[in-house]
C-alpha cells in the first residue's frame, strides 16, 4: 500500500467558548504539532474537496484537552464549521520513526498470525487509543477483535507481511 500524501495529527471535536477556540483530539506524539505558526489542512485528507489551510495562532491545555486558536476562526460560529475536521500535515513533514515505530498505513493489510504459525486475520483499521494503540483485527469469520498494540502481544515484521500476536484465550476467539 502506497503512503498517504497526508498523516492526520488531530481531528476537532467542538468549538470552545465563544472567542472560536477549538478542542482537538490530538493524534500526534509531536509535541511541537500545535505550537503557534504550525501549519495544518483541516478537512478529510483523503476526501474530494481541497483541504483548508490553517495556521495555529494560539494553544492551551484545559482540562486535559488541547484548545486551539486557528487563523482566522474568530468566533463560535466560525469554529462551529470546523467541528469533525480532521487536522494533517505532508507525509513529508512527519518526524522519523525509530526501528520499532510504525505508521498506522503500514499495519494496515497486514497478515496476523499466532506464535504457532496459524493465520488469524489480517489487520483492518488502527484505533487511537489513550494508553495505546489497538489494532482492529478482522478474523475470518467476519467478526473484528481489538487487539493492544503492546510489545507484551504483538511483534510487527513488516518485510514479512505479517503481525505476530500472543494467541491469548478470548484475544483472537
Amino acid at each position: 500500500m502506497p503512503p498517504p500524501a497526508r498523516l492526520v495529527v488531530g481531528r476537532v471535536l467542538r468549538p470552545h467558548g465563544v472567542r472560536g477556540e477549538l478542542a482537538v483530539d490530538v493524534l500526534s506524539d509531536a509535541p511541537d504539532r500545535f505550537a503557534p505558526g504550525a501549519e495544518l489542512g483541516a478537512g478529510d485528507p483523503d476526501g474530494d474537496r481541497p483541504l483548508r489551510p490553517v495556521t495555529v495562532t494560539a494553544a492551551r491545555l484545559h482540562l486535559g484537552r488541547l484548545l486551539v486558536r486557528l487563523e482566522g476562526v474568530e468566533d463560535r460560529d466560525a469554529a462551529a464549521e470546523l467541528r469533525g475536521a480532521l487536522l494533517s500535515i505532508p507525509m513529508e513533514a512527519a518526524r522519523p520513526l525509530a526501528a520499532d515505530e510504525f505508521w498506522p498505513h503500514q499495519l494496515v493489510g497486514l497478515d496476523v498470525v499466532d506464535r504457532e504459525g496459524r493465520r488469524r486475520g489480517r489487520v483492518a483499521d488502527v484505533v487511537p487509543g489513550t494508553a495505546h494503540d489497538l489494532l482492529a483485527v478482522a478474523l475470518p469469520s467476519g467478526e473484528r477483535r481489538l487487539v493492544p498494540a503492546v510489545a507484551a502481544l504483538v511483534t510487527v515484521e513488516l518485510a514479512a507481511g505479517r503481525v505476530l500476536v500472543d494467541a491469548v484465550p478470548g484475544l483472537l476467539d
